[in-house]
């Protein structure tokens, strides 16, 4: 019996031992930036904005020259629309880790959406010239997406197949160098390069549009029939479910059948 008191005894002392830890430990992450910072980067993560927003806010209390910190809230702000209060705080984050080029990239990329095209393109560029920055494909890409939109597709091929160069797995860049293709009508390149995107990425709803798109417009009706029927009850996006009801439209008018 006695024995027994005292293994309930030992038994409590080990749980209050472990509360108290607990409760040091969690008082511990409340003043520690990097851990809200990494709880942050984990909702981000999983599209929770508004939770990692809340933790990134807290990292930036305890140490508001925490570079890290201001990146991600710029890219939470963009996430959320908000493109203002995102350039903010990826200059923020410039001002204070002047060589962390993936902000600079993202900052090109916000201020490309805002339709600052010379200021996008002058951050790409300085992402490219950084000797240290390992993802130069992503610049590239950005600068081709801006030379497509100003309809110099000599300069965005460049652009597109340097970021294909960098890395032979990046399905974007195939994509997108399907699309300069197929706007300089050279339809059986853009094909191919819708189908090598495809290869990496092969139930991408966009991609499969985009291959079927230019079978269409090739002729090969049969083809582009199979695959725009397969991917049509997936397209949510209004213009793209117009363009695609109207495709297959005029093939069944004209009699054809899927391959």
């Amino acid at each position: 019996m006695k024995m027994r008191r005292l293994l309930g005894i030992v038994v409590l002392v080990s749980l209050v031992s472990c509360a108290s830890s607990q409760k040091k430990l969690q008082q511990a992450r409340e003043k520690d930036p990097q851990y809200q910072y990494n709880v942050g980067l984990f909702y981000l993560n999983s599209n929770n904005v508004d939770e990692a927003i809340k933790h990134l806010n807290r990292s930036l209390a305890l140490n508001p020259r925490y570079h890290l910190a201001l990146n991600a809230l710029g890219l939470a702000q963009s996430m959320k629309g908000n493109l203002e209060e995102a350039v903010k705080h990826y200059l923020r984050c410039l001002e204070i880790a002047p060589a962390f080029s993936e902000a600079r990239n993202n900052l090109g990329t916000v201020y490309q959406e805002l339709g600052y095209i010379d200021k996008a393109e002058e951050a790409f560029g300085r992402v490219i010239e950084d000797p240290g920055y390992r993802h130069k494909e992503l610049p590239y890409y950005n600068l081709a997406r801006l030379s497509f939109i100003r309809d110099d597709t000599e300069k965005a091929l460049f652009y597109v197949e340097n970021a294909i160069k960098l890395n032979n797995r990046f399905h974007m860049g195939y994509n997108l160098k399907g699309l300069i293709l197929e706007n300089k009508n050279r339809l059986d390149e853009a094909i191919d390069s819708f189908r090598q995107a495809l290869r990496i990425v092969p139930g991408d709803v966009n991609y499969n549009f985009n291959l079927g798109e230019a079978h269409f417009k090739n002729g090969d009706f049969s083809r582009a029939l199979e695959i725009l029927e397969k991917i049509a009850p997936l397209v949510v996006e209004p213009k793209t479910k117009e363009k695609l009801d109207s495709y297959l439209k005029t093939m069944k008018n004209r009699g054809f059948s899927a391959a």
